[in-house]
């Protein structure tokens, strides 16, 4: 086996029996192809199913130099996985990346925005322009129901339940869940909808898509990033955001108003709760207030 090889039969595995996601597979492939285009510098010519521990640690030296500690962690953690399919499939009796150590990360806790700071983002949306109206309707769904920009730009029309007060969502591995839909951002998607869209000439494969472009067809992640950007910059806002932003703070300030743990890592499609502890930026107030009220000898 060698690498080109080996990094296809990988993927068919990752879609197939994981069922990941393109853009996970795409993130694992960039992992093994660092180590493979590292190898061709060096002119070490070894397999897959050959490469020893030592060569990886050399790998993972060089890495260090180039790219910050998380990046490296994340590159050894893909690495780690193709081996253990490798071992899987009987191509390796090892996995070379065990005893290799992962570089130590404090915990960073994501950025979130407060309410105001998204106020005056989607207040900055120029609704004079058509895709005012969509924009706005893009940051109240990012920010109401705490969705991926994946899950985001892949919503449709059937998946709009309104009368119950639900959308339903396609999250990583194709895993399908229902999110509560509050009624001022079904007033805003109903808007772009009936004003805006209903006039577009759609592409005839992209007519369940709900969010489009101006050609008629699904909008792509990097076009949810400038539009968030572009705000950012308009409101002179000095925080770093993307989409991913409006998801922690949907989650911080359900928690932060008394929302159930588990009803929020449901919302967010997470397996693990621990995940969704991550997410939460509880501060110190936040933590008495809920000892006051909840602890019996308050």
């Amino acid at each position: 086996m060698n690498w080109n090889q080996g990094i296809q039969d990988y993927q068919h595995y990752l879609k197939i029996e994981r069922g990941l996601s393109e853009n996970s597979i795409l993130g694992y492939t960039r992992d093994i192809q660092k180590l493979k285009h590292y190898l061709e510098e060096h002119e070490m010519v070894i397999s897959p199913a050959q490469i020893d521990k030592e060569s990886l640690q050399q790998f993972v030296y060089h890495l260090a130099k180039m790219v910050t500690p998380r990046s490296q962690a994340r590159v050894i953690s893909g690495l780690r996985g193709f081996f253990n399919y490798l071992v899987f499939e009987d191509y390796r009796q090892d996995n070379p990346m065990d005893l290799i150590e992962t570089p130590k990360l404090g915990s960073k806790l994501p950025d979130t925005l407060s309410t105001d700071e998204i106020n005056a983002l989607i207040a900055a949306i120029d609704l004079s322009k058509p895709e005012g109206e969509r924009n706005r309707a893009i940051l109240e769904t990012l920010y109401g129901c705490g969705l991926r920009v994946s899950e985001l730009i892949h919503l449709k029309l059937s998946d709009l339940f309104f009368d119950e007060d639900f959308i339903r969502v396609t999250g990583k591995g194709n895993k399908q869940r229902f999110v509560p839909i509050s009624s001022i951002n079904k007033k805003y998607i109903n808007m772009y909808c009936d004003q805006i869209r209903i006039h577009q000439n759609i592409d005839k494969e992209h007519q369940d898509f709900l969010f489009l472009n101006r050609r008629g067809k699904q909008l792509s992640r990097a076009m949810i990033f400038t539009i968030i950007k572009n705000l950012a910059e308009k409101i002179d806002l000095k925080k770093r955001i993307s989409p991913h932003t409006f998801r922690h703070s949907f989650a911080t300030h359900l928690l932060e108003n008394g929302a159930d743990l588990r009803a929020i890592q449901q919302m967010l499609g997470h397996e693990s709760i621990t995940t969704t502890e991550i997410y939460m930026h509880v501060n110190r107030k936040h933590l008495a207030d809920v000892l006051k009220e909840f602890h019996p000898r308050e």
